[in-house]
């Protein structure tokens, strides 16, 4: 059984795609044994406390300096023992202790197709904003693993969708999610509680059977 926990700052989209395919049996040996937010305000909690899966609210404002709150965050993700870590529209700079002790173990959903529009300061609408002021005609989102780097990480799963004329960021958004984001970050999970996914080099590899 895979323990899992989801971090999110916001409404939880991409955490109740997650939650309905764990619930429908899509997913397979995956317990979600706790979700995380930075935001006490933040709908995910309230989607976490409606499947009855233990909702934590953990904000860096709450502390002293940014260490304490480091020390904390630590000390609670520990405390489920969990086997993977999600990343799913989580606003918070990592500490910077997780990396050694969750080697790839941590995973990110990033609303692009990585490398383009990824990096410092591309996160959310800004992401999307981006890609329509460049006029591409194809955008996507991307499963990776993390690093110590932002949006550096090794590619796990990519998915395209197009872009419409006539698109905003808002709609271009929406889509993103529908088609890419809520199929891609489920599926994600899945590969590695089935133990088919492997990082060698700075690259994951899915076993050729399960793509």
């Amino acid at each position: 059984m895979l323990r899992v926990g989801v971090c999110v700052s916001g409404g939880g989209t991409n955490l109740q795609a997650i939650i309905d395919r764990v619930q429908d049996g899509t997913l397979r040996d995956v317990s979600l044994e706790v979700v995380i937010s930075n935001n006490k305000n933040a709908y995910a909690l309230e989607r976490a406390r409606q499947s009855q899966i233990p909702a934590v609210a953990l904000s860096p404002k709450d502390f002293e300096n940014r260490e304490e709150f480091h020390r904390a965050f630590m000390e609670l993700l520990d405390g489920y023992e969990l086997d993977l870590v999600v990343l799913a529209g989580f606003l918070v700079i990592l500490p910077p202790q997780m990396f050694p002790k969750y080697k790839n173990r941590v995973i990110n959903v990033h609303p692009s197709l990585i490398p383009s529009f990824c990096g410092t300061g591309y996160y959310g609408l800004k992401v999307h904003e981006a890609a329509l002021q460049r006029g591409v005609k194809i955008t996507g989102a991307t499963v990776h693993f993390v690093d110590e780097g932002t949006d550096s990480g090794p590619i796990l799963l990519q998915k395209a969708v197009e872009v419409h004329d006539g698109d905003t960021p808002e709609i271009l958004q929406r889509r993103v999610m529908e088609e890419a984001e809520w199929i891609l970050l489920p599926r994600a999970i899945g590969l590695i509680a089935a133990g088919c996914v492997r990082v060698e080099n700075g690259k994951a590899y899915i076993r050729e059977e399960d793509q």
